[in-house]
């Protein structure tokens, strides 16, 4: 697969269907994934596979035919989905699936899985994706660990890498190390061929651009190409976001249809949010959106290192430093009743270290906030749980940074 063909696929073609091209090992970055959807390009991923937004028989729309049939064959996992099912499911005309998956299989992305039984008619043969055909690089960047992982075309984590890092030293330490473990990461998966990498990091950022800005503590990032820089030294399209919002994109993919808005709740070196609103990442539109750790709560409290006081992740942070675990836990429950009572969203996923080291407190803390709220309400409280992944969950969003868009009908779409 080409890098112009991450996120993007390649229009013009007559046939009306198709597959992303051969394997990028490597390359000059010339693309960079997850960017949104144009005319004549694949939508974001995500857009459900329904009436209202079926396949579309068009030429221009040979890389969203390809998602489309992509998505559904990455649901429907080892047991596969027959042409016809393929055909019902996305709206295309049976010839213009059969143009598709014969590219599929032709560029090894999907391979024929056996037959249907039979209902009367000839038993139809089921095509399944073929995980290992490509994979990304996630990064996660830290204060101060690194975490890579290099993940499979269902997003299944295939290798794993942790470094030290001090995120605080600057650009030229933070690239060599990211650089030194992708390259080990790589060579010890055997070389696989790589769409490209994801790299999630604390913000404040600009998503689109690749640039980051002031970080709280780290002010000296300001301004900095780091998309660009990384892209450069790889080798490989490169795709940055905040890490709060890279393991809300990952978390979106593994859920249903129809699932519902939620909050993921980072809390870590720092505290941040994760927005999947109405079915979307929501990253506002300067990247801003999901800086929950500075919402200010106490008017006299701590100096947080965003320069005011009494903000959320001060008081957390604080609590925690202190072995006050349950008075954490309390404070990031009021700012998880807040974010319900703002948004309305549908359930809160806590992550991030600091959770992990004590996650049935943090859970409980948070459940009775939002209970209490709830109560005050007259209404149901909104759920709480632990988010998947444990540790990888920002890896493995950072990797789905490059993957989702290759997967149009399912998972949620990447707004900006």
């Amino acid at each position: 697969m080409s890098s112009d063909d991450i996120g993007r696929g390649r229009a013009g073609e007559r046939d009306g269907g198709g597959a992303p091209g051969a394997a990028a090992a490597a390359g000059p970055p010339r693309a960079t994934p997850g960017t949104p959807a144009t005319p004549g390009t694949p939508a974001a991923p995500g857009t459900p596979a329904t009436p209202a937004n079926p396949g579309a028989n068009l030429p221009a729309l040979r890389g969203h035919n390809a998602a489309l049939v992509l998505g559904l064959l990455r649901a429907a996992g080892g047991q596969g989905l027959s042409r016809l099912e393929l055909a019902a499911d996305t709206g295309l005309t049976p010839q213009a699936v059969s143009k598709i998956t014969a590219r599929l299989r032709a560029e090894g992305l999907a391979v024929e899985a056996g037959r249907r039984a039979s209902t009367g008619g000839k038993p139809a043969t089921v095509l399944r994706l073929v995980p290992g055909a490509r994979h990304a690089v996630g990064l996660h960047l830290d204060r101060d660990e690194l975490i890579a992982v290099l993940a499979d075309l269902t997003g299944a984590a295939v290798a794993v890498r942790r470094a030290p890092l001090a995120f605080e030293a600057g650009a030229g330490p933070v690239l060599d190390t990211a650089v030194r473990e992708v390259a080990a990461l790589r060579a010890e998966a055997g070389g696989p061929p790589v769409l490209g990498a994801g790299v999630a990091c604390p913000g404040p950022l600009d998503h689109a651009a690749g640039v980051l800005h002031r970080v709280t503590g780290a002010p000296q990032w300001d301004g900095f190409p780091l998309r660009d820089a990384l892209a450069e030294r790889l080798g490989l399209p490169v795709v940055l976001d905040k890490d709060t919002n890279a393991a809300a994109l990952g978390l979106a993919q593994g859920m249903p249809a129809g699932a519902g808005s939620f909050g993921y709740l980072h809390l870590g070196t720092g505290l941040g949010a994760g927005l999947v609103l109405g079915g979307s990442l929501y990253r506002g539109p300067r990247t801003g959106a999901g800086e929950f750790g500075h919402q200010t709560v106490q008017w006299d409290g701590p100096r947080c290192g965003c320069g005011r006081r009494g903000c959320i992740e001060a008081l957390c942070l604080a609590a925690v430093a202190r072995g006050d675990l349950p008075g954490a836990a309390a404070v990031l429950g009021a700012g998880a009743a807040n974010l319900v009572e703002l948004l309305d969203i549908d359930r809160v996923l806590l992550g991030g270290r600091t959770v992990l080291e004590n996650p049935d407190g943090f859970r409980a803390g948070v459940a009775e906030a939002l209970g209490g709220q709830a109560r005050a309400r007259g209404r149901a409280a909104v759920p709480v749980a632990l988010a998947r992944g444990g540790a990888r969950v920002v890896a493995d969003g950072a990797a789905e940074l490059v993957l989702a868009p290759l997967f149009g009908a399912r998972g949620v779409t990447v707004a900006r």
